[in-house]
């Protein structure tokens, strides 16, 4: 496969990233791109690009001499990666990690025996919408999804219920075959994966009418999750074993719920503890007032002392939200927004100047006193 981006930028890893680097990177973008877990369009390109690059970076003698020579280096000596003689993805990425002495496609065991050993399904993501009083209690959502599953006709061996599954004659079950290439440099041998069972070491004469002969079908399912109380937005539930059907066996992958929580008018969130503004008129505020606030059990009153000012957090203890691993409730915070009347008739006008004119130093001196730092703040907030 002829690309020209620069394989250690496919795979995002440093020129002198060490093979354990070059493997993370790997596994990490083939379980985002592998086709069978990546409907886009684009996977398959995609994948291959990631495949080519592994290839190459994985591989001690092509690595040299695609470092000193880059791509032609590559063409000229016959390094270039090619996958025309794989029958699927899955057998690309198998070839790599069999060869490499490592496990399945998402970190499922090592193969056994003939052919591809069994491959750990892929991961899933779905999203769910709670409002913030759920967030109080915790609750139970319903979630729909469409995952890939075990073909239930054929029990994932790809044939027809009552025929055959053969040793593959080509590869005489051992899921590789080995090529060998006629290069400026002598010959290089490569073990491949058979093209004829796709790795599998197997082959089937008549295909499961259900599935294709793939051993895995495309289903919609549903699944009831506990979203715990004092959950945060964009957090994740994972939910262990409903994910994508492993391959030849492999066990699934997992289910991974993502919480996102609305906006409530009313209320701004900050951890456990929760704002909300209440608005106060003037006169209110130097007399002293009894206001109700809204809180997530309810109305609750509470009272306002003479001189209250704008700005000011009246602190409803309990009345917040519970932490994910810790049942204590936050607050509630009642931040103070003093309300200035306006369009005054004649009359209100002249009760007010009467009022002004009363006024002494004393009237705005604080009960505790109000140092320079103390007024600039206040004038401030």
């Amino acid at each position: 496969m002829a690309t020209t981006r620069d394989y250690y930028e496919v795979l995002g890893v440093a020129r002198d990233a060490d093979e354990t680097e070059i493997k993370k990177a790997f596994r990490k973008l083939a379980r985002t791109h592998h086709p069978d877990v990546n409907d886009s369009p684009e996977a398959e390109a995609e994948f291959k690009e990631i495949a080519a690059a592994y290839e190459v970076l994985s591989d001690q003698g092509r690595r040299a001499t695609y470092d000193q020579y880059g791509h032609e280096g590559l063409r000229n000596s016959g390094g270039e990666p090619d996958f025309s003689g794989f029958g699927d993805f899955s057998s690309i990425f198998q070839a790599f990690f069999d060869q490499a002495g490592t496990g399945g496609m998402f970190g499922g065991g090592r193969s056994t025996g003939a052919g591809r050993g069994p491959m750990q399904g892929g991961d899933l993501g779905v999203e769910t919408v709670l409002e913030l009083s759920d967030v109080l209690t915790g609750k139970e959502v319903e979630v729909d999804y469409e995952v890939i599953e075990t073909c239930l006709r054929c029990d994932g061996k790809r044939a027809e219920p009552g025929t055959e599954v053969k040793t593959c004659e080509k590869c005489d079950g051992a899921g590789q075959v080995r090529v060998v290439t006629k290069t400026m440099i002598g010959q290089i041998a490569r073990a491949m994966v058979c093209d004829e069972c796709e790795g599998l070491g197997q082959t089937v004469e008549s295909p499961c009418k259900e599935c294709a002969g793939k051993g895995r079908v495309r289903v919609d399912r549903d699944v009831k999750v506990t979203i715990p109380a004092g959950i945060e937005d964009g957090q994740q539930v994972r939910v262990a074993g409903r994910g994508h059907a492993g391959a030849n066996g492999g066990p699934p992958g997992d289910l991974y719920v993502q919480v996102a929580i609305e906006a409530d008018e009313r209320f701004h969130r900050e951890g456990r503890d929760l704002y909300t503004v209440v608005d106060l008129p003037a006169h209110a505020a130097m007399l002293g007032r009894e206001v109700e606030v809204e809180t997530l059990d309810g109305p609750e009153t509470i009272k306002l002392d003479s001189g209250v000012t704008h700005g000011d957090d009246i602190k409803v203890k309990g009345h917040g939200l519970p932490g994910l691993r810790n049942n204590t409730r936050g607050d509630l915070h009642a931040v103070i927004n003093l309300q200035v009347p306006h369009n005054l008739n004649s009359e209100q006008r002249r009760l007010l100047e009467e009022f002004d004119a009363s006024l002494t130093e004393d009237n705005y001196k604080s009960a505790g006193g109000d140092g320079i730092m103390g007024r600039l703040r206040r004038a401030l907030r």
